[in-house]
């Protein structure tokens, strides 16, 4: 019986769901922001700021269970030495879930999920595409005695 149990697992194997979390926690960090369903981007807080707060203790017994779970040498190295230092000061709360709206062949609640951090110096890098404003291209001057030509020959 399910009673009072507070997991989520998507219909899955206990072993397919924490691989999937798992990889969707390298991908989260990896790319700093990944595209997925509301659901899974929801669970899937849960387990990045556990990794993170692990990060930030930075001690030889927090790099391997975040080893443990993530089995990603590479991303592991990247969390504890990149991405954790930078919330030092900041107790929870590394991401963010935005809503962008249905995925179109099943109407699945879609939205992105990303690293506070991430998401602000990558806007602020980017160059700026302000939309400018389409003018009509300027006339050509017509000199006065031209003009008086055209008046006189039309009428």
């Amino acid at each position: 019986m399910r009673h009072n149990r507070d997991d989520k697992r998507f219909s899955r194997p206990l072993g397919h769901f924490r691989c999937l979390m798992a990889n969707l926690t390298n991908s989260l960090f990896e790319s700093g922001r990944i595209k997925t369903t509301v659901p899974k981007a929801k669970e899937l807080r849960y387990y990045a700021e556990r990794m993170i707060t692990l990060g930030k203790a930075g001690d030889v017994a927090s790099r391997r269970r975040a080893m443990a779970f993530m089995r990603n040498k590479e991303t592991v190295t990247k969390l504890f030495d990149e991405i954790a230092p930078k919330y030092k000061e900041r107790n929870g709360g590394y991401t963010r879930i935005l809503k962008i709206g249905y995925r179109p062949g099943d109407s699945a609640p879609v939205s992105i999920i990303e690293l506070v951090g991430e998401a602000d110096s990558a806007v602020s890098e980017a160059p700026s595409k302000a939309k400018k404003k389409k003018t009509a291209p300027a006339k050509k001057a017509v000199p006065a005695e031209a003009s008086a030509k055209k008046k006189a020959a039309t009428a």
